[in-house]
């Protein structure tokens, strides 16, 4: 048995290594863009359900800038940087950009217990209307689809679901550095 597993993880790695995996999920978007996790691709859509149990999809949000933000209520850097999203989405939450109007913040938690979620919601002042999780922790669907493999982790997207920034561009005044950069 122990040589088996051995064999299925060489193999693993073999199949990473000569690009039979591939960490930048890519399909083909009906329009002919290309879906995926780098600047310039269209946004792979997510749907889940918030505290409440109603399904929000990041499609929904078309037509305004996105923060998709991964987070967790556990993780501290997450909760350090959650004062900066706030401030910067009350000041451009209504502004009008270029090929957008308003902003807006998706936050998927990466939290599997949702009292803890909640209470750092509340706690933490996350006033939009976004937040959803499927409880799935690190092993979140979403978070495997953007290979996530740590938080806080941003991406930015435009008004036609497309990324524009991503990663630590994003955190401390970054964020609002790059809404200015897109003001009308």
């Amino acid at each position: 048995m122990k040589k088996l597993n051995i064999l299925i993880a060489i193999a693993a790695v073999s199949m990473i290594a000569f690009g039979f995996i591939q960490n930048d999920k890519k399909q083909e978007a009906p329009s002919g863009a290309t879906v995926g996790t780098n600047v310039g691709n269209k946004a792979p859509d997510l749907k889940y359900k918030n505290p409440e149990g109603k399904e929000i999809a990041l499609s929904s949000l078309k037509g305004k800038i996105v923060l998709l933000d991964f987070w967790a209520s556990w993780c501290g850097p997450c909760r350090r940087e959650n004062p900066n999203v706030v401030a910067t989405y009350t000041k451009y939450k209504d502004s009008k950009f270029k090929g957008a109007k308003g902003f807006t913040v998706y936050s998927l938690s990466l939290d599997s217990n949702k009292d803890g979620w909640v209470n750092a919601i509340a706690k933490d002042g996350l006033i939009w209307e976004n937040h959803v999780s499927d409880l799935g922790g690190w092993q979140s669907a979403g978070a495997v689809a953007y290979g996530i493999n740590s938080i806080p982790a941003g991406y930015l997207i435009d008004g036609d679901g497309v990324i524009i920034a991503k990663g630590e561009a994003l955190r401390g005044p970054g964020l609002e550095n790059e809404l200015k950069k897109l003001l009308k």
